[in-house]
């Protein structure tokens, strides 16, 4: 998801976000205090989201984590933000309204996010206990950048031909795979070079 960038800055208390976030007509985070509405995103965005979500689902089949994409919430302390896909292994009720133990988040970069994913919400992700691993993609280059809690939060970054092992739910994704319908000068040039005799 992306920020409304023309919009003025918006604070509230905590309960009045939570309260008028229910009858909200577009999904807002809130951070510090102010209030962000977010926007939707486009193809690309949309299509590594998409195909994280369902990786990371089919592998969960059976077990008690279970995936969300940017519909449920998730609570740092007193913020609240919609992470593009989370994996959550704590036992979730059907009236929990958002997630408080992440062992995974995936947040697919924007222009508009990009500062706040690799600032402000990298700050408050590594202080969660449950997160073992933060994972920042990006939508126009091909580039996966993998933060982990065993390796001290310490960046490692993965490219087209590179395999990724997600440690926290035991997945290993191709690149390529995370980048399925992607339209971006990098994976096509990839997929046209795979073609080739």
């Amino acid at each position: 998801m992306a920020f409304h960038t023309d919009q003025p800055d918006v604070y509230l208390t905590e309960d009045e976000y939570l309260v008028s976030e229910a009858a909200a007509e577009v999904k807002r985070e809130y951070i510090d205090g102010q209030v962000r509405a977010m926007t939707g995103a486009g193809y690309n965005h949309n299509c590594i989201a998409a195909n994280i979500l369902g990786e990371f689902r089919s592998h969960l089949k059976g077990t008690p984590c279970a995936t969300f994409i940017a519909e449920i919430k998730l609570q740092i302390g007193k913020d609240y933000v919609y992470p593009d896909v989370l994996v959550d292994c704590s036992k979730m009720s059907g009236n929990d309204l958002f997630s408080t133990a992440p062992v995974i988040i995936v947040e697919v970069l924007s222009r508009s996010t990009r500062k706040t994913d690799t600032t402000t919400k990298l700050i408050r992700y590594i202080n969660l206990p449950s997160l073992q691993e933060y994972v920042l993609i990006e939508p126009d280059i091909v580039s996966v950048q993998v933060l982990r809690r065993a390796n001290h939060w310490l960046s490692e970054y993965y490219f087209l031909g590179d395999d990724v092992t997600f440690t926290s739910i035991g997945l290993t994704l191709k690149v390529e795979d995370i980048y399925d319908r992607v339209d971006n000068r990098d994976i096509n040039e990839f997929r046209e070079q795979a073609q080739q005799p």
